[in-house]
């Protein structure tokens, strides 16, 4: 098939496959004619590629992929490489999510501070599935608890500052 067949089959544009050939991603045949000519096997490598990017993945991180397919697997994540990308990826995730959580405690302490006795979602906007708040006004302060929100995947945050609406000796 010609490029804009493989383009259109696989719902990228030809700029695109021309840039995953240019990076080593597409294999670029070329027909007598000089127009380049692809196969199944492209196709799947173009949808391994749209994959793994919808997935936040890089071109980079997608290399292990098209290899391994390249190599006969059936999937692009049959192989070790591909498995340590995966492993990789979701210590990036775990990270960034820790890291949404500290910051969002940090706003919700500026929230507290700005405007005391104020509820963390006003009625109609806590899309928490227990429709709890995270910490309701005047409760007691606590870890936060991300094992109940993620299901355990990402361990809890400590939160070792003080409490903003505490006296000095930590009393509400």
């Amino acid at each position: 098939m010609r490029i804009g067949e493989l383009a259109e089959r696989a719902g990228v544009s030809t700029r695109a496959l021309r840039y995953y050939e240019q990076q080593g991603l597409l294999p670029a045949r070329r027909a007598a004619n000089g127009y380049r000519e692809y196969d199944e096997s492209d196709l799947r490598l173009v949808v391994e590629i749209r994959s793994l990017l919808m997935a936040g993945f890089t071109l980079e991180d997608a290399r292990p992929f098209v290899d391994c397919l390249r190599s006969g697997q059936s999937t692009g994540s049959a192989c070790p490489e591909s498995v340590a990308v995966y492993r990789r990826k979701l210590a990036e995730i775990d990270a960034e999510i820790r890291d949404l959580i500290r910051r969002r405690i940090d706003v919700a302490d500026q929230l507290a501070r700005a405007c005391p006795g104020c509820a963390l979602f006003p009625e109609g906007t806590n899309d928490h599935a227990d429709q709890r708040e995270l910490r309701r006004a005047r409760a007691p302060r606590r870890d936060a608890d991300t094992g109940r929100l993620l299901g355990g995947v990402v361990p809890s945050v400590q939160d070792d500052r003080p409490d903003p609406g505490a006296d000095r000796d930590g009393v509400r």
